[in-house]
């Protein structure tokens, strides 16, 4: 009876919540009429957008209560209002949002007061429940009737908040056009790179490899010794030259991809980092193999490889190439952060296959705080996983730990 208790008393604060709410819009009603006539006499036409983003504030502020109710989140498709007032005022009028929010607010007038009627319940339920639960040990009857009320309320309400499909379409051809700007601009600036590091290296050391074989051929028949020492030092410039050729290779598309897979690869970037690093995977072909424990001092990496049946080296199908080629340089560029800012000898990565995707999360337990606008390369992390539709979540309080966890879609 208690539990029983408890939970009406919260659908009925729930219920009372919604009540002020829809009280709160009879008087909102006055400002959108303002507004209206505001913009008939064009010298309130200012008042409209405002008004527009009061509704689009108590439609989200009705949301989160749902989500909160409910558990599952609802969805927010709104035009952004921008621009000059012209266009503000356009897309304002226009915005498939706007509409759905002033549905909802004509509805809720109606049934946001459904506490009216889960108020009477409560004398009734106090004794009838009481007896029924109470003395014969039945399950009570008439107070859970005050959450069904609640339950309604917030499935109205998701209902009608939730974005129509024109509203959906029109948010995702935005995020589509900005992700592929910042996929044309962050391709823009690798293949300045890319002419930065083969002007800079490769390709300066061709030109003296060039000039060394020339100066060897003038002085081969007069200066044999010269010659040879000429020669000699022409194929360590041909060396170097191969290995800045190798570096930019691997900056494009790393090769151990292809060969090791994205576990393969991750482990052999962790023992490079210098650090301590854990490799843990689970669900993907994993040829590195390695055995579980703590990793010895300067050993760089050590992972199980193992999955969900604790089986070394488990069985699965590759990710795309892209998606491993964005995951993989998320890891590096989370590492190389590690080395640099946070001050912790090891890290964890974790590379797991998801029904629909990949999920690669990078953790250390050094100083935190970390900063996407100080330049640390999560930026760039950001842009390169939002070219494949992905997300980045990122959690480094003050004193740490650092988590970066990268959520890729794909098909396997």
């Amino acid at each position: 009876m208690t539990t029983t208790i408890r939970r009406a008393g919260r659908a009925t604060g729930r219920l009372l919540i919604a009540a002020l709410m829809a009280f709160g819009t009879y008087l909102f009603v006055t400002v959108l009429l303002i507004a209206a006539i505001g913009t008939l006499v064009v010298v309130g036409a200012w008042m409209l957008p405002e008004a527009v983003l009061l509704i689009r504030r108590i439609a989200g502020a009705k949301r989160r209560q749902v989500a909160d109710w409910t558990g599952h989140e609802i969805p927010e498709a709104y035009e952004p209002l921008t621009g000059t007032l012209r266009e503000r005022l356009r897309t304002a009028v226009r915005d498939p949002g706007t509409l759905a929010d002033l549905r909802w607010m004509a509805a809720h007038y109606v049934y946001g007061w459904l506490v009216l009627l889960a108020l009477p319940l409560w004398p009734v339920g106090l004794v009838l429940d009481g007896v029924w639960c109470g003395l014969l040990r039945r399950d009570a009857v008439v107070l859970p009737s005050v959450g069904r009320l609640a339950d309604v309320e917030a499935r109205w309400s998701a209902h009608l908040l939730r974005p129509s499909p024109k509203a959906r379409l029109a948010a995702r051809v935005r995020a589509l056009t900005e992700t592929r700007a910042d996929a044309i601009a962050a391709h823009g600036a690798e293949l300045r790179r890319i002419e930065r590091d083969l002007h800079d290296g490769a390709q300066a050391r061709l030109v003296a490899l060039s000039m060394r074989i020339g100066l060897a051929q003038r002085a081969f028949g007069r200066d044999p010794d010269s010659a040879r020492k000429l020669m000699a030092d022409a194929q360590d410039q041909a060396e170097q030259a191969l290995t800045e050729l190798r570096h930019v290779v691997r900056g494009i598309h790393p090769p151990i991809l292809t060969d090791r897979g994205l576990a393969g690869a991750v482990r052999a970037l962790a023992a490079g980092s210098g650090l301590e690093v854990t490799v843990r995977v689970d669900g993907l072909v994993d040829s590195g193999g390695g055995g579980g424990g703590a990793a010895e001092p300067g050993a760089g990496a050590v992972g199980s490889g193992r999955g969900p049946s604790g089986s070394a080296g488990c069985r699965g199908h590759r990710a795309p190439a892209a998606v491993e080629a964005a995951a993989y340089f998320a890891v590096a560029e989370a590492l190389t952060n590690v080395v640099k800012h946070s001050g912790s000898p090891r890290a964890a990565v974790e590379l797991v296959r998801l029904r629909n995707g990949l999920r690669a999360v990078v953790r250390d337990e050094g100083l935190g705080g970390a900063d996407e606008g100080a330049g640390s390369g999560l930026l760039g992390i950001r842009r390169r996983v939002a070219a494949l539709d992905g997300v980045v979540n990122m959690d480094s309080p003050a004193g740490g730990p650092t988590t970066i966890a990268v959520e890729l879609p794909c098909v396997w």
